[in-house]
């Protein structure tokens, strides 16, 4: 640990900036011929004279980036998933979904697909991963907008079911539930 300390402190004691009109031998070379310690040492250039970005100007995610206020007079407190939609706004939220009437990989990852680019025509960014053959993941960057794509899934036809914070919303069309409804009809 202490050799590390003593080479980084010689390495700052050592590294010099150039004279102004005076390159250093590394910069003379054609940029083809760099090194990856030459690319290292531009780039270091490059963000030498860098002002830090401020806080609201960081991507959506980034650790220092200043969570949204939440005005809470404007919310109905008697409404859980409007406060629990206001609590998410600007934070990564991971959504599940299932299909109904599987056939295989290929066609749930074709649905699925489609359900995306319906959220992206309705301005809703996410991420798709396929987790089993009829379950799907998807990500988003602001957690609102998984509320509201909540709301377009379940109304989709090939959609069984949607977890979202712990809660499972049952689709339109879920097969579960006319099982169920069947059931009650027969008693």
């Amino acid at each position: 640990m202490r050799f590390f300390i003593l080479l980084c402190f010689a390495a700052a004691v050592l590294s010099k900036k150039a004279k102004d009109g005076e390159k250093p031998d590394w910069a003379k070379k054609d940029v083809r011929d760099y090194s990856d310690a030459d690319l290292e040492r531009l780039l270091q250039q490059w963000e030498e004279d860098d002002e830090p970005l401020p806080p609201d100007e960081l991507p959506p995610g980034h650790p220092d980036r200043p969570e949204p206020n939440i005005d809470l007079s404007k919310l109905d407190m008697s409404n859980p998933e409007q406060l629990l939609k206001a609590t998410k706004k600007g934070k990564t939220l991971m959504m599940f979904a299932r299909l109904n009437d599987f056939v295989s990989r290929d066609d749930s990852e074709q649905v699925t697909a489609l359900w995306q680019s319906g959220l992206y025509n309705n301005h809703i960014q996410a991420e798709r991963y396929m987790l089993e053959d009829d379950r799907v993941l998807f990500m988003f960057h602001d957690g609102e907008m998984a509320f509201e794509a909540k709301d377009f899934l379940i109304e989709q036809e090939r959609c069984e079911d949607v977890q979202l914070e712990q809660q499972t919303y049952l689709g339109k069309f879920c097969k579960i539930c006319k099982d169920e409804s069947q059931e009650k009809k027969k008693k």
